[in-house]
């Protein structure tokens, strides 16, 4: 499948749990505020491919590295559409997990502020098109917005497919 923006490839995981009540929720990490990139946004567990790797090992280190979920705690389930950012020039490679209620997180200080279990339902909810400007240029974008938090960029993209897939959202938007 081709990707549109992306010469680097990397992989995120979208770690899924439900709750006792049946709820699904999504977890996402919200990147430190001193960052040089992305400071602040709200991004699921990833990052760039190590030579030698495949696009699941990735993924699975990086969530282990970023919020401590070890590789042998997620049941990889699938994959979504790969999403290509404009800025940084990556290819990114969803792969979906289902992990196990109530994990304790160990979040990497040096680039993770916090770790957010947002339900789906709440997200959904959450949903608008909203007009952004971003390094002065306007563009009209699907954002998620729960508790305070805005999804938005690559990982909205992202979250409305694995939406739409689940039945629960419409189908994603392309940038404008």
């Amino acid at each position: 499948m081709e990707v549109h923006g992306g010469r680097t490839d990397s992989a995120v995981l979208v770690p899924l749990f439900t709750d006792d009540g049946g709820g699904l929720h999504a977890v996402f990490t919200r990147r430190r505020d001193d960052l040089k990139r992305h400071a602040g946004e709200i991004s699921f567990p990833g990052g760039r491919r190590d030579d030698g790797e495949t696009l699941i090992e990735t993924a699975l280190r990086e969530a282990h590295e970023e919020v401590g979920l070890p590789p042998e705690a997620v049941e990889v389930v699938g994959a979504l559409a790969p999403v290509g950012t404009f800025v940084t020039n990556y290819a990114i490679y969803p792969l979906v997990g289902r992990i196990e209620p109530g994990f304790e997180w160990i979040v990497q200080e040096a680039e993770v502020a916090e770790v957010l279990e947002l339900s789906l339902d709440d997200l959904v909810a959450g949903h608008s098109l909203k007009r952004m400007v971003r390094r002065g240029m306007a563009f009209k974008t699907d954002v998620y917005e729960v508790d305070g938090h805005m999804v938005w960029g690559a990982t909205a993209r992202i979250l409305g497919d694995l939406l739409f897939r689940l039945g629960a959202g419409p189908q994603p938007r392309p940038l404008r």
